[in-house]
């Protein structure tokens, strides 16, 4: 699940990502078009600045901007920068896997695979979609495309 830092840090990222080339924002203004609590922001966009999605400039003409085009940031970066492990459980993570207490073995452990298959259609989604594809209200889904079947996972689960 999305954390409330992962859904402001992504409206962060849409406010800044609509601005002109060259153009920067004060926190105080992405707080407020975006009713985001400006120390809680200011702790998101510092995380986003340290592993390069943002830069920051202070003075006059200063602010926050992206480091790079919207399309060549990918969601599943910013996500898994600000909240962590896509995996709904973390014995389904690949990056952060922990075992289970209660679980004598995990390789036939039925909750582990079906979570892994969760963990891989967010992931395939997340990984491939660009802010510049996020800002247009996600990406296009063809026929015989790979993610289409990510895609019908995660509405079945809704």
């Amino acid at each position: 699940m999305l954390t409330k830092k992962g859904k402001y840090g992504l409206k962060a990222l849409v406010d800044l990502a609509r601005l002109e080339q060259g153009e920067t924002a004060f926190i105080n203004d992405i707080a407020t078009r975006n009713n985001i609590p400006k120390k809680f922001l200011d702790t998101i966009l510092l995380e986003l600045r340290n592993v390069g999605i943002l830069r920051s400039k202070k003075g006059p003409g200063g602010g926050y901007s992206l480091s790079r085009p919207p399309s060549e940031i990918r969601i599943g970066h910013v996500v898994r920068t600000l909240d962590g492990p896509l995996a709904p459980i973390r014995c389904a993570s690949r990056t952060a896997y922990e075992a289970c207490d209660d679980c004598s073995d995990p390789e036939t452990c039925q909750v582990r695979l079906s979570m892994t298959e969760v963990r891989d259609a967010i992931s395939d989604i997340l990984d491939n979609m660009t802010l510049e594809q996020f800002v247009k209200g996600g990406m296009p889904i063809e026929d015989g495309d790979e993610r289409q079947g990510a895609a019908r996972t995660l509405s079945a689960m809704r």
